[in-house]
């Protein structure tokens, strides 16, 4: 039984105890729905049936830890933070160990120090005073003590509660002048820092819903030339820009991933929906021969390949041990991550890029003497071109290139993703292909004007043209990383081009809607 100190929330912080624990864990008990979206990300890998038990009191986590140990299941408590310094766990600990179970903690991230430094607040050099929600609640209920006079105090609580932590702070011999930092939404890129004094820090906080966490940071060290706010992470080119990724496949993370490193947060909008093929008879030879040893490889180029292989395995009644024997190739971290999920890992990956190309530049050629069957197995979407079949005949092997599902265009998204994709509440859109635009535009409508629009490529930005948008952005290399890299140059160009002429550095969303203006 393993107690899990999960940080602030952003995947990224996870420790590397972590993200294995997790994934060895056959029950994972969680007491917040939102950390349901940390096991979905892309660093995250879950064991192949592994189950999530959402518990809602202390008294149903208990009971939900002692049932699986009891079980003799890998069970883990994922814990916001550091599961001693702010997470209340001690009793659920205590329990475990009267009824005789081994327990273990994996520390976490404390937002107590973590999100003063994303706020750029230095307590390195400072005595400085963590008041933690639970003690915080306890100080201004009157059942615990004053707080430090001198030095930095870093307080977590609520917004509806910062009124009582200026009075107790007062109290405690602070005043009323002392710089403070407040901050929303901390380590997210809806974080949102003020600078300001103690007696106005709930003028910070009037807009906020009364159960929203705050971390407060008071003191006078604020102030000292020597050790100002460093600004590095609300400064990010793209921080708090609202990013819409249209897109016809499960892609990989890659994308998504480098739009948050510079500050973005992205909605996926699926194009496509996947169903299996009209003539069906191809892909189920196709299974017959690989469940019967008629093939060396099986090649898959998407998440949906696998899924629809594995759907035609199980209606056998076969599992994953079908794959004995055979050797895996694989490209995209989304595809490796299903393969996963059913506990299957592939023999070969290309580094870096991850196209079909890639892989077939480092796909091994056929050898008679090494290679028993010469046979290579692709199943592939109706839309997919057959140049890897071709590049892997190429080097002496019999490719079978079956269609093993039909892509046809997706469900329109829910109607508050249309409104906001038509009324500019997304801040860019960034299109991996033309698919992706004629699909996005056919399923939702064309993204407001005000919206910059990012391109893969020259093609896809002459789709985007021929369907009345603007191309803002296009990546100088066909990679998603290039597309990021392009769109956070343009943003840091634009920022500084607002900044040059005077002008209030607004996200696009927030631009007023009276046309569209030169400088985007």
């Amino acid at each position: 039984m393993q107690f899990i100190g999960i940080g602030p929330g952003d995947p990224g912080l996870l420790t590397l105890s972590a993200v294995k624990a997790i994934g060895r864990a056959q029950r994972i008990v969680i007491d917040d729905p939102d950390q349901k979206a940390l096991l979905e990300a892309g660093e995250v890998a879950l064991a192949p049936g592994a189950e999530i038990i959402e518990a809602l009191s202390p008294l149903e986590v208990t009971e939900a830890l002692i049932t699986a140990a009891g079980r003799g299941l890998e069970v883990v408590r994922l814990v916001g933070g550091d599961p001693f310094l702010d997470g209340d766990v001690a009793s659920e600990a205590a329990a475990l160990a009267v009824a005789d179970y081994d327990v273990d903690v994996i520390p976490g991230v404390s937002p107590m120090t973590a999100i003063p430094e994303y706020a750029g607040v230095t307590l390195n050099g400072h005595d400085a005073q963590l008041i933690g929600p639970d003690a915080c609640l306890r100080d201004l209920d009157g059942r615990g003590g004053r707080w430090s006079s001198t030095g930095l105090i870093v307080v977590a609580t609520t917004a509806a509660r910062v009124g009582d932590v200026v009075r107790h702070a007062i109290d405690s011999g602070r005043e009323q002048t002392e710089p403070a930092v407040i901050t929303r939404n901390g380590g997210t890129t809806q974080q949102v820092s003020t600078t300001t004094t103690l007696e106005a820090l709930p003028g910070a906080v009037t807009r906020a819903g009364d159960d929203e966490p705050v971390h407060v940071v008071i003191g006078h060290v604020l102030d000292d030339p020597q050790d100002d706010r460093l600004d590095w992470f609300e400064s990010k080119p793209l921080f708090g820009w609202s990013v819409l990724i249209p897109r016809t496949r499960d892609h990989s993370a890659t994308l998504p991933s480098r739009l948050q490193d510079y500050g973005a947060h992205s909605l996926d909008v699926p194009t496509i929906s996947m169903e299996p093929p009209r003539t069906p008879q191809q892909m189920d030879k196709a299974i017959r021969g690989l469940v019967e040893g008629r093939y060396e490889w099986v090649v898959f180029t998407s998440a949906n390949a696998v899924r629809a292989v594995r759907e035609k395995l199980e209606g056998l009644g076969l599992d994953s041990r079908a794959y004995s024997g055979l050797r895996i190739a694989a490209i995209f971290d989304s595809t490796v991550k299903t393969l996963a999920q059913w506990g299957v890992k592939p023999d070969l990956v290309p580094e870096g890029e991850q196209s079909t190309a890639a892989l077939a530049a480092v796909f091994p050629a056929f050898d008679d003497a090494l290679d028993p069957i010469n046979r290579v197995f692709v199943p592939r979407a109706d839309i997919a071109t057959e140049s890897l079949s071709a590049d892997l005949s190429g080097l002496g092997w019999e490719v079978e290139d079956v269609i093993g599902y039909r892509t046809v265009r997706a469900a329109p998204p829910p109607a508050d993703t249309r409104e906001a994709i038509k009324t500019g509440a997304f801040d860019a859109v960034v299109f991996t292909s033309s698919t992706t635009v004629r699909n996005l535009v056919g399923i939702a409508g064309k993204p407001h004007r005000h919206t910059v629009v990012a391109a893969i490529g020259p093609r896809t930005a002459e789709t985007c043209e021929e369907h009345g948008l603007q191309v803002d952005v296009i990546a100088p290399e066909p990679e998603a990383i290039s597309l990021a890299d392009a769109l956070a140059d343009f943003a840091a160009r634009r920022r500084d081009e607002l900044l040059a002429s005077g002008r209030p550095v607004v996200r696009p969303s927030q631009r007023k809607r009276r046309g569209r203006q030169p400088s985007r």
